[in-house]
C-alpha cells in the first residue's frame, strides 16, 4: 500500500512555455484546486476561462524590476515550505494569512536555448531564472507535502495521475519528482557556471540531461549508459542500438576523420579505437578498397567512416564485409537499399557540429581533465633535420601518416605509402616493438615497404627505430624530436640517405 496520500488544494503555476499546459490546468480545475499564478501564465489561464488568483494579490506586491521579482516573497515560500505536521508552522501560516501550496509548476527561462542562439550577453543574463529556480528548490525540498513539476515534459504524466487519483498524490511520486527537480536545478546551474566561468579550470562541473541505457558496458557483466544527445551529432537511418564499445569506436572514428575534412575522398576502418585501414583516393570506391586492403582481417566487425557521400558502387563493396557501423555525411537511396540488407548494421549520417575543446575521464577517486589535442601537423611546422630533404610526395605521405598517428593508441608507429595506411604498431610498451609490429603486419599483407614513410607519436629514445626502418625500406621519417639522443638518429639517417623531419609536437594517446 502506497503511503503519504495528499490532496492538492492549492497550486502555484509560473511557466515560460505554455505548450501542453492546458490539459493539466483543466484537470486541476476539475479537482476544485485553487490556482495561483503570475504575469503571462495568469493571463493564459484566464483566457482558458479558468479562475486564477494573481500572486500579487496574495503578496500585496506587484511584479517589479521588469519582472525580475515576482514570487520571491514569504507568503509564497512560506506556503511551499511549511511542514504540515508541525503545529508551530500551521500557527505561523494562520497568523500571517499564508495559504498552503501543495503543487508547484515551473518551467524555467530558456537559458541554454538563448545561449545557443548567440544572444547578447545582456539577453543571456536576463534568462538566468531566479524566482523559478527558487520555487523548484523549495517545493522539492518539501516533497513530503508538496509536488514539484519542473519541466513541461512532466505535464501529461501528472495530468493522468491526478485524474486517476482524484487530485491526490502519493509520497513516492512526490519524492521521485523532487529528484527530477533537483536534476533540473543542478543542470541549469551548471550551464550558467560554464557560461560565466569560460576557460577558468579551477572547478569541474558537467551535466547531461539525456540518458541512454546500453545493452551492457564494455563486457556483458557490466552495466552501461550513455549520457548526452546523440541526435545532435547523428541521424540514425538503420540498425540495432549502439553499444558501449560501438560508441568508443564511433568516437575514435569521428575524431580521426575530422583530420581529413574537405580533403579528397577518404575512407577509414577502425577496430578497438584504432585505424586498421585508411586511404585517400580520387574516388571513394578506390579509397574504400585500399583502406580494406590495409588489414582485411581486422576490418571484420569494424566501424567504417568516410568524409564523402556513399554511393551505390561503394555500398556494394561494403556489403561484402561484416561491419558494425557505417558513418558518412550522406548516403544515396541506392546505397541505403544495399546497406540495409543487413538488419543489424548501424547506418549513421554525421551532422556538422562543434565539438568541445576539452575532454575528461575518471581516474582514481577523481577526474582527469585536459584540452583536446587540437594541433594537426602541417607543412609550415616541419623542421628538416637531415642532409637529405623530403620530396613533395614524401611530405604528403608524412603528414598523412602523422594524422593517423595522432589518433592511434601509444606507443605507436604508422607506416604509409601513397596516402594509404599500410601498417601500424599500436599500444606497445616500447617504440621499437611498435615498429616491429607494423613491419611484420605490412609484410604479412604483402606490402612493399620500399619508399614508405614512418610516423611516430613521440621521439625515438635510441637510434634502433630508424635503423630497423631503414632495413625495411622506409625512406623518410616524421617525429616530434626532443630526445637527448636525437643526434644519434639524425646521424644514422644522414649516413644512410634517409630524410627526417621534426614537428616538435608530441601526440601521445592513452
Amino acid at each position: 500500500m502506497e503511503k503519504g496520500l495528499k490532496h492538492i488544494k492549492t497550486a502555484l503555476i509560473s511557466v515560460f512555455h505554455k505548450e501542453g499546459l492546458e490539459p493539466l490546468v483543466r484537470q486541476l480545475a476539475i479537482q476544485n484546486c485553487q490556482i495561483l499564478s503570475t504575469g503571462g501564465t495568469a493571463t493564459y489561464i484566464k483566457n482558458l476561462g479558468i479562475e486564477v488568483t494573481e500572486v500579487a494579490s496574495l503578496t500585496d506586491y506587484p511584479s517589479i524590476l521588469g519582472g525580475r521579482v515576482k514570487t520571491l516573497h514569504p507568503k509564497v515560500f512560506g506556503g511551499i515550505l511549511s511542514r504540515r505536521d508541525k503545529p508551530e508552522d500551521k500557527k505561523e501560516l494562520s497568523d500571517y494569512k499564508i495559504p498552503e501550496i501543495d503543487l508547484v509548476i515551473v518551467d524555467l527561462y530558456p537559458f541554454e536555448e538563448t545561449l545557443a542562439n548567440r544572444a547578447s550577453h545582456e539577453d543571456v543574463i536576463e534568462k538566468i531564472d531566479i524566482g523559478g529556480i527558487s520555487l523548484i528548490r523549495a517545493a522539492a525540498k518539501n516533497y513530503k507535502d508538496v509536488l514539484c513539476l519542473s519541466q513541461m515534459q512532466q505535464y501529461e504524466e501528472i495530468t493522468t495521475l491526478l485524474s486517476e487519483n482524484k487530485g491526490a498524490t502519493y509520497l513516492n511520486t512526490r519524492k521521485e519528482f523532487a529528484a527530477k527537480a533537483f536534476s533540473v536545478s543542478s543542470h541549469y546551474d551548471t550551464q550558467i557556471f560554464h557560461f560565466l566561468n569560460k576557460d577558468n579550470y579551477t572547478k569541474f562541473r558537467e551535466s547531461f540531461n539525456q540518458k541512454t541505457s546500453l545493452r551492457y558496458g564494455e563486457n556483458p557483466h557490466q552495466k552501461g549508459y550513455f549520457f548526452g544527445d546523440l541526435s545532435n551529432l547523428f541521424e540514425k537511418l538503420h540498425g540495432k542500438e549502439l553499444s558501449y564499445n560501438n560508441l568508443l569506436d564511433v568516437d575514435a572514428a569521428v575524431n580521426l576523420m575530422a583530420e581529413f575534412q574537405d580533403e579528397n575522398p577518404t575512407f577509414a576502418i577502425l577496430k578497438h579505437n584504432n585505424a586498421c585501414g585508411l586511404a585517400q583516393r580520387k574516388t571513394l570506391l578506390e579509397a574504400y578498397r585500399d583502406a580494406l586492403a590495409g588489414d582485411p582481417i581486422s576490418a571484420f566487425g569494424g566501424v567504417l567512416i568516410s568524409n564523402a557521400s556513399i554511393e551505390k558502387d561503394t555500398a556494394e563493396e561494403i556489403n561484402k564485409l561484416f561491419c558494425e557501423v557505417v558513418i558518412a555525411p550522406n548516403f544515396t537511396i541506392e546505397s541505403l537499399n544495399i546497406l540495409k540488407q543487413k538488419k543489424n548494421r548501424i547506418i549513421l549520417v554525421q551532422k556538422e557540429i562543434a565539438f568541445p575543446k576539452y575532454q575528461y575521464r575518471t581516474a582514481l577517486n577523481g577526474v582527469l581533465y585536459q584540452e583536446k589535442d587540437l594541433i594537426t601537423d602541417h607543412y609550415s611546422g616541419l623542421k628538416t633535420v637531415t642532409i637529405k630533404t623530403t620530396t613533395p610526395k614524401e611530405i604528403d605521405d608524412l603528414l598523412f601518416a602523422s594524422k593517423i598517428c595522432k589518433h592511434t593508441k601509444s606507443n605507436t608507429i604508422v607506416l604509409a605509402k601513397n596516402k594509404q595506411l599500410i601498417a601500424s604498431g599500436t599500444g606497445q610498451t616500447s617504440r621499437i616493438d611498435a615498429l616491429q609490429q607494423a613491419i611484420d603486419k605490412a609484410k604479412h599483407f604483402s606490402f612493399e615497404l620500399k619508399g614508405a614513410v614512418m610516423a611516430s607519436d613521440a621521439f625515438f629514445p635510441f637510434p634502433d627505430s630508424v635503423e630497423s626502418a631503414y632495413k625495411a625500406g622506409i625512406t623518410s621519417v616524421i617525429q616530434p624530436g626532443g630526445s637527448i639522443k636525437d643526434q644519434l638518429s639524425i646521424d644514422f639517417c644522414n649516413t644512410h640517405k634517409m630524410s627526417m623531419v621534426f614537428t616538435e609536437t608530441r601526440h601521445f594517446k592513452h
